[in-house]
C-alpha cells in the first residue's frame, strides 16, 4: 500500500473532522435536543443550564465552554492536543448551532425510542470519525484527559464519571424514562464507535501447523500473494519439532487461502483469528522487492508484519 503523501493526509484528516463534528451537530439537533434525551458532555451541560435558564441557547453554551477547556487544555497538554483539538471544538457547536436553524429538523420524529437510536448509532459514527484521525471533539474529553495527565487514571473510567455526573445532572429535571433513553444512547455510541474505528483496517491471521509447511509457504507467496511468517513449533504429544506458516490476509482471501491449504495438506491444523488493525510494511508502509526478482519484472512481497 502506497503511503499517503502529508497533503493527502491533511486532505483526510480535514474531511473525516468535518464530516464526523457535522454529522455530531445533525444527531443532538434532529434526535437528542427536540426528544429532550439525556447526553453526557459539554452539550449535556449545555442542556442542563438550559434547563435552569431557558433564555440561554446551547449552541452558545458549548461553544463557550469548548474554548475554554480548549486553552485549558493547551496549558496543560501541550501544542499537540491543541492542534489536533481546535478544529473540532470549534467546528462542532458553529455547525449546532447552523443545523438547529434548519426547518423542520427538531421536527423528524416525536419517537424517543427511534430517536435514541439513531442518536446512538450516529453519535458512535461521528466520534469514531473524528477519532480515526488521532483528534477529539474537545469538550469534557479535555477534562478526562488532564485527570489522566495529573493522576494517571484510565480515561474511560473517567468518561463514565464525567458523563454520569452531567446525565445525572439532566435527571435532575428529566422523568426516569428520559434517563433509561439516555443511557441506551450511550450503550448503542460504544458499539457503534467500536466498529467505526476498525471498519477498513480488519484483517484476517492464518496459522498453519503442517509438515508441507515448505509447499504451503510457496503457496501463499505465489498463488495467493500473501506474505508469510515462519515460526518454529513443537507438538505437544510427540514433541515434534517442525515450523508453521503465519499469514495476515484480507477477508476476501480466506476462503482461497484455506482450500489452497487443504489442497496441499488435507491434515494441516489452522486456526483463524480476525485482527482488528494491522501495521507495518505491506500494510501501512510500501512493499519491497522479493531479492530473487529484483530488476525488471519484479514483485513485491507482503508481509505479515
Amino acid at each position: 500500500m502506497p503511503i499517503l503523501d502529508r497533503r493527502q493526509m491533511t486532505l483526510a484528516t480535514i474531511a473525516c473532522l468535518v464530516v464526523g463534528n457535522s454529522l455530531l451537530a445533525f444527531l443532538v439537533a434532529a434526535f437528542i435536543i427536540p426528544n429532550g434525551i439525556i447526553m453526557g458532555g459539554t452539550t449535556g451541560i449545555g442542556i442542563v443550564l438550559q434547563g435552569f435558564f431557558p433564555s440561554l441557547d446551547v449552541a452558545t453554551i458549548v461553544l463557550v465552554m469548548n474554548v475554554g477547556l480548549l486553552i485549558f487544555g493547551r496549558i496543560v497538554l501541550g501544542r499537540k492536543f491543541f492542534v489536533t483539538t481546535v478544529v473540532s471544538s470549534v467546528l462542532y457547536p458553529v455547525a449546532l448551532g447552523l443545523i438547529q436553524r434548519i426547518p423542520g429538523i427538531d421536527s423528524i420524529t416525536d419517537d424517543k425510542v427511534l430517536a435514541a437510536i439513531f442518536a446512538g448509532c450516529l453519535m458512535g459514527i461521528a466520534l469514531g470519525l473524528v477519532m480515526r484521525v488521532g483528534s477529539s471533539t474537545g469538550g469534557m474529553d479535555v477534562v478526562c484527559l488532564a485527570l489522566n495527565h495529573w493522576f494517571h487514571l484510565p480515561v474511560s473510567v473517567l468518561v463514565y464519571v464525567t458523563d454520569g455526573l452531567v446525565m445525572g445532572g439532566q435527571a435532575l429535571f428529566c422523568d426516569p424514562e428520559l434517563t433509561l433513553l439516555g443511557i441506551l444512547v450511550l450503550v448503542l455510541e460504544a458499539i457503534t464507535l467500536d466498529q467505526t474505528m476498525i471498519v477498513g483496517k480488519a484483517q484476517i491471521q492464518l496459522l498453519v501447523i503442517s509438515r508441507e509447511y515448505e509447499a504451503i509457504r510457496e503457496a501463499m507467496l505465489t498463488q495467493l500473494e500473501a506474505g508469510v511468517t515462519m515460526l518454529q513449533v513443537e507438538t505437544g504429544r510427540l514433541r515434534r519439532k517442525g515450523k508453521s506458516v503465519l499469514c495476515v490476509i484480507p477477508q476476501r482471501k480466506l476462503y482461497d487461502a484455506t482450500e489452497l491449504v487443504s489442497q496441499i495438506d488435507p491434515t494441516a491444523f489452522m486456526t483463524v483469528a480476525r485482527i482488528n488493525e494491522v501495521r507495518g510494511r505491506g500494510f501501512t508502509s510500501r512493499r519491497i522487492p522479493l531479492p530473487a526478482e529484483s530488476g525488471d519484472g519484479e514483485r513485491e512481497e507482503v508481509t505479515t508484519a
